[in-house]
């Protein structure tokens, strides 16, 4: 019983945190929650990412890289896993690469009644002048094009031979990349295909977001950094140190 209640009292979180980010996003024309062209009804498995409408043009990752950032002078290390989900990876890594996250502050952590979620990587934070309540409604905008960026939901199946899913949630059967403690993922609205900068880390397991939002990587060392994160806290410096050379920019 005890573990059904922290579990709806997770779940409601859950809908609390990354709802707001939709909500709020759709009526940003700067950073729109999804794009029209994308149907979550319609989509469908597919063999790869250059297959599928919504990634094309964008940044992939093809293997996996290191990123290390650093928060309050203490290195967070994560392994971002292109393998098993090439554009979220590379997405991350480009904006890493662009130095987009560097001085953005983490909005939104929730630590009760369990621990939850650390949340950052909405651009309008680089404003030092920007309420932080108002935090969790922005995405990237390609400075090139003046477009804004967002990528499709991407989960690929745990079972063995399984094509990546794009653009809808994993509705049966386990994802490969599970939001176990210390996961990254994209944090998106309702929108399947509305995610764009920001991202989460898992302060621990939570299995009930498991198929329905990208994990693309993992703490493998700082994890006690992230556990210190309090809100308001700023990314001094993201940095890829390892794998670069395996992003294509689409």
């Amino acid at each position: 019983m005890q573990t059904k209640i922290r579990n709806w009292l997770l779940s409601t979180l859950a809908v609390a945190i990354f709802a707001i980010v939709g909500c709020s996003s759709q009526a940003n024309s700067s950073a729109p929650a999804s794009s029209p062209s994308a149907s979550p009804s319609a989509a469908s498995p597919t063999p790869s990412a250059q297959a599928t409408p919504q990634a094309a043009g964008l940044p992939r990752l093809d293997g996996k890289a290191t990123v290390v950032m650093t928060v309050k002078g203490s290195p967070i290390t994560i392994e971002v896993d292109g393998t098993n989900a090439p554009v979220t990876a590379g997405n991350f890594v480009d904006l890493v690469d662009r130095k987009v996250y560097d001085g953005l502050v983490f909005h939104r952590v929730v630590r009760e009644p369990q621990p939850f979620v650390v949340q950052g990587g909405d651009p309008q934070g680089k404003n030092p002048n920007f309420p932080l309540e108002q935090l969790g409604t922005g995405g990237f905008t390609d400075p090139t094009t003046g477009q804004a960026r967002n990528i499709p939901l991407e989960i690929k199946p745990e079972k063995a031979n399984a094509e990546i899913v794009y653009s809808k949630t994993l509705d049966s059967g386990a994802p490969k990349l599970k939001h176990t403690r210390g996961a990254v993922a994209m944090a998106r609205s309702a929108f399947p295909d509305s995610a764009s900068s920001q991202f989460y880390f898992a302060l621990s397991d939570l299995q009930f977001l498991d198929g329905s939002y990208a994990v693309f990587g993992y703490v493998t060392q700082g994890m006690e950094v992230v556990d210190k994160i309090q809100q308001g806290d700023r990314i001094e410096s993201a940095k890829v140190t390892q794998g670069l050379d395996k992003l294509k920019k689409g």
